[in-house]
């Protein structure tokens, strides 16, 4: 059925939206709705879902709670955290309800979601009483799916809308929380709650000051009423910052101690495939990151650009798969102008020519291609090629799927995840030392001392 439809009619037509109705309540009245039976947090925005949904759950664990989480990158029922392989950032409603109804079972108190514009418009999310809503910020994305950006912005604030006119529970009050910088705060404030809370770096219930960047996280104090306290950050760039404030927001309407949150953040180590640090004894930064936006690709190479004396050097391509095709040449153009040595490759062509995606990135990227710039569409070889051309004090970026576990490429699903593949080039190839006492050089790749 669901094939047919795809078949017969755009993805937006009401027949569509209907059969995901339709499947969503469903989904929802075969589980028996579990999202009523826990306080449920949900986190939209275009950047930086799943990183505060894993600092909200981070603190929660700290703080001895049971908690259940799901988003782009991992699932977590209690101590049990497993990877999330299924390309999808929220799951559909089958799946999604009974990982509910397990944590029900599990005894969790919390359910931390991460919501999509896609889930929201193909009810995905149908029955579950969410309690708390955050939005992380808003930049243009899914445009070809939503068909217009203020139809993506409208769909994004459907959860705010979810949480302000919901059926409240027994003694939980619903939260909204926003981001009091981003350019849309004022469309997402119009929605009324038991209690709104905003965050930022200016004027917001939860504030940070002198913030402090370094290659491997942030150092500032944060603010909240009728209190400070440093926080150390062991994940980089301004906007995990914010991401930080945002799961504060949350643990503080939880009546979450202060002490706790803080404890909760200064513990919270990398989180797999977000500025993703891979240390195999190299002489030079390798850092895997999402980064799949122009928005997020760009302050990631700022902000490792900023950090690297020596060359940065940047693998990266574009998703296809019915995704915004306009951003294509807008991160080719980014990484031109901050990227040393550029190499555009594979990321999840889906169904697309890879290489009319890679061309599509290209055209914006003036340079002389075997220079300092490459097209090289299988992602091992231009990984290969970056760590290769890597020298002490350089950075190289690997951009695009971060923790994912697999690639999409013309109808087959291919077994994949940069961090293991670096691992696995970085630890093969190494410099030896010959009984002569020279050192010879072995493809360049893992400079050992």
């Amino acid at each position: 059925m669901k094939r047919l439809l795809a078949k017969l009619f755009p993805e937006r037509h009401p027949l569509r939206l209907l059969y995901h109705k339709i499947m969503g309540v469903t989904a929802a009245v075969i589980n028996g709705f579990p999202g009523n039976k826990m306080i449920v947090i949900g986190v939209t925005g275009t950047k930086g879902k799943s990183t505060t949904v894993n600092f909200i759950t981070n603190i929660l664990n700290t703080a001895g709670c049971r908690v259940g989480m799901t988003s782009t990158i991992n699932f977590q029922i209690l101590n049990r955290r497993w990877v999330n392989d299924t390309k999808k950032s929220t799951q559909s409603p089958f799946v999604l309800q009974k990982l509910l109804k397990e944590m029900v079972r599990a005894g969790c108190k919390y359910a931390v979601l991460e919501v999509t514009s896609h889930a929201i418009d193909q009810s995905r999310i149908f029955g579950i009483n969410f309690d708390v809503a955050v939005v992380t910020n808003i930049a243009p994305e899914h445009i070809e799916y939503h068909g217009n950006f203020n139809s993506y912005v409208a769909t994004k604030a459907e959860l705010f809308k979810k949480v302000s006119r919901g059926r409240k529970k027994f003694g939980v009050p619903k939260v909204l929380i926003a981001n009091a910088d981003d350019e849309y705060f004022s469309y997402f404030d119009q929605f009324v709650a038991d209690r709104k809370i905003t965050y930022g770096l200016k004027t917001a219930t939860v504030y940070a000051e002198n913030v402090e960047k370094h290659p491997e996280g942030s150092h500032y104090i944060m603010h909240v009423p009728n209190n400070s306290m440093p926080i150390d950050l062991k994940i980089p760039g301004s906007f995990n910052v914010y991401n930080s404030l945002a799961a504060t927001a949350v643990c503080m309407s939880l009546q979450i101690p202060l002490s706790v949150i803080k404890r909760g953040l200064d513990e919270s180590s990398s989180i797999a495939g977000r500025f993703e640090h891979v240390r195999c004894g190299q002489k030079y930064s390798v850092i895997v990151d999402y980064a799949h936006t122009p928005e997020s690709l760009e302050g990631l190479l700022k902000l490792y650009k900023s950090l690297t004396s020596g060359k940065l050097i940047l693998v990266f391509g574009a998703t296809g798969g019915g995704r915004d095709k306009s951003k294509r040449p807008k991160m080719g153009a980014i990484a031109h102008e901050i990227a040393d040595y550029v190499i555009v490759t594979d990321d999840d062509p889906y169904e697309e020519d890879e290489w009319q995606i890679i061309d599509q990135v290209s055209q914006s990227i003036p340079r002389k291609e075997g220079k300092n710039f490459w097209k090289i569409p299988d992602r091992r070889e231009a990984i290969r090629l970056a760590l290769t051309m890597a020298d002490d004090n350089d950075c190289v970026v690997v951009a695009g799927k971060g923790s994912e576990e697999v690639i999409k490429l013309r109808g087959k699903t291919i077994k994949w995840n940069d961090k293991k593949v670096i691992t696995e080039l970085l630890e093969r190839e190494v410099e030896v030392k010959l009984d002569s006492g020279a050192w010879e050089k072995r493809e360049n790749v893992c400079k050992v001392s």
